[in-house]
C-alpha cells in the first residue's frame, strides 16, 4: 500500500470512532431510564458532550471522503466518473433512508405512517453529496479556488443564520419536503444547517489534497487544525459578543446565545488533529474495516434498535426503561454485534449479492411464466365462451 493511501488511514479510523460513538449513543439515549439522566453528574455530562460531537464528525468526514475521491481523478466535469458515482450514491442513501423507515405491517394494511417521511442521517448525507456534486459542476470551469470558496461560504451562512431559519416550519410545503428543512414534525436532522458540516469536510479535503505531497504536511496540519478547533471552541462566542457590541447587529447576539454549530466545528477540528497525530497507531485492519463499512453498520443498528420494517426493535420494548448497570454492558454488546455482523456481511458480500440476484431472477421468471400461463388460460376461456 503506497503512502498516499496510507495517509487516509486516519480518516477511516475517524469513521470507525464516529460510528461506534453513534451506536452507543443511540443505544444509551434510547434505552436509559430518565431517572438516571442526571445533569449534575460529571460522567453523564461528559458522555452527553461527546455524544454531541458524533454527528458533526460523521457529516464532516463524509464530505471529506467523497470530495477527496471526486477531485483526485484527472477528468473534469461530467467526464469525471466520480460525478455519476456520487449522484448514484446520493440517491442510494436517500432510498435506503426511506427504506429503513418503512413499516411492512402498515404497508400490508395499505398505510404509510408519518414516520416514513421523517429525515435522518442517511437522507442528509445523500442530499449533501448531491449538493457537493452540484457546486462542483457549477464551479469546475472557473478558478480552482471557487469550488472550496463557495462551499466554505455556504457553510458559514448556514451556521450564522441558523437562529433565524430554525424557527421556520414551512406550512406551505408537503411534510415530505418540509421535513428536510424543519424538525418541527419530528425529523432528527435537516439539510440546514447540517449540510454545513459536509461542506466544511469538503473544504478540508481540498486543502489536504493540494498539500498531501508536502513532506511536512502533518507537521503543519496537526497544530493548525488543533489551534483552529480550540479557537472556535473557546473564542468564537466571545468574538460574536464583541461583534454585537461594536456593530449593534442583532444576528451576532443570536448566534452567541446558542453558539453550538461553530463550537461543534471546533470539536471536529480537534478530533481531526488527534487522529492525524495517532495515525500510525490506528492501522488495525479491524478498525479500518469498521470505518469502511459504516453504511452496513448503520443499517444493521437501525433494524436491531428501532425495528425497521417490522417495528419490533429494542426501542419498542425497552424505551427509557433500563438502568446504567444494564445499559452500559448492553451498549458494548450492541457495538460488537453490529460491527461483527457488518464485517461478516462484508466478507461474504459477493456471495450474498449473487444469491439475491439469483432469487430476483427466479422470482421474475416465475412471475413471467405465471403471467403467460394466466394469459393463455384466460384466452382459452374466452374462446370457449364464444363457441
Amino acid at each position: 500500500m503506497n503512502s498516499k493511501t496510507a495517509r487516509l488511514f486516519f480518516i477511516d479510523a475517524m469513521r470507525a470512532w464516529a460510528i461506534l460513538m453513534m451506536l452507543q449513543g443511540h443505544f444509551v439515549d434510547g434505552l436509559l431510564d430518565n431517572a438516571f439522566r442526571d445533569s449534575s453528574s460529571t460522567f453523564y455530562n461528559l458522555w452527553k458532550y461527546f455524544r454531541g460531537i458524533t454527528a458533526p464528525v460523521f457529516f464532516t468526514v463524509s464530505g471529506f471522503i467523497f470530495t477527496y475521491l471526486l477531485i483526485r481523478v484527472p477528468q473534469k466535469g461530467f467526464s469525471n466518473p466520480r460525478v455519476k458515482k456520487g449522484i448514484r450514491r446520493g440517491l442510494q442513501l436517500l432510498f435506503i433512508g426511506y427504506l429503513l423507515r418503512l413499516n411492512l405491517f402498515g404497508l400490508f394494511k395499505g398505510q404509510v405512517y408519518d414516520a416514513f417521511f421523517l429525515v435522518d442521517v442517511l437522507h442528509i448525507i445523500g442530499l449533501s453529496i448531491l449538493g457537493i456534486v452540484a457546486v462542483y459542476l457549477l464551479t469546475y470551469k472557473r478558478s480552482r479556488l471557487l469550488f472550496p470558496g463557495v462551499l466554505f461560504a455556504l457553510a458559514c451562512i448556514l451556521f450564522a443564520f441558523e437562529p433565524f431559519y430554525k424557527e421556520w416550519t414551512y406550512p406551505f410545503l408537503p411534510d415530505a419536503l418540509a421535513n428536510y428543512l424543519t424538525r418541527s414534525n419530528g425529523s432528527v436532522f435537516t439539510i440546514v444547517p447540517w449540510f454545513g458540516y459536509t461542506a466544511f469536510g469538503a473544504v478540508l479535503s481540498i486543502l489536504f489534497t493540494r498539500f498531501k505531497d508536502y513532506k511536512q504536511v502533518y507537521a503543519w496540519a496537526i497544530p493548525i487544525t488543533a489551534l483552529s478547533g480550540l479557537a472556535l471552541i473557546f473564542y468564537s462566542s466571545p468574538l460574536f459578543v464583541w461583534l454585537n457590541e461594536n456593530t449593534g447587529i442583532a444576528l451576532f447576539e443570536k448566534i452567541y446565545s446558542n453558539n453550538y454549530l461553530f463550537i461543534r466545528m471546533g470539536d471536529v477540528l480537534v478530533v481531526f488533529a488527534i487522529f492525524m497525530l495517532i495515525r500510525r497507531l490506528v492501522t488495525s485492519q479491524v478498525i479500518l474495516k469498521i470505518g469502511q463499512n459504516t453504511l452496513s453498520i448503520y443499517v444493521i443498528h437501525f433494524i436491531i434498535l428501532y425495528g425497521s420494517f417490522t417495528g419490533l426493535g429494542l426501542y419498542r420494548y425497552f424505551h427509557h426503561s433500563l438502568s446504567p448497570a444494564v445499559v452500559i454492558p448492553g451498549a458494548i454488546a450492541f457495538m460488537v454485534v453490529c460491527s461483527y455482523t457488518s464485517l461478516l456481511y462484508a466478507r461474504h458480500e459477493e456471495q450474498v449479492k449473487l444469491k439475491l440476484e439469483q432469487l430476483r431472477f427466479l422470482t421474475w421468471t416465475t412471475l413471467e411464466a405465471s403471467f403467460y400461463f394466466l394469459k393463455a388460460y384466460v384466452l382459452k376461456l374466452l374462446k370457449g365462451s364464444r363457441a
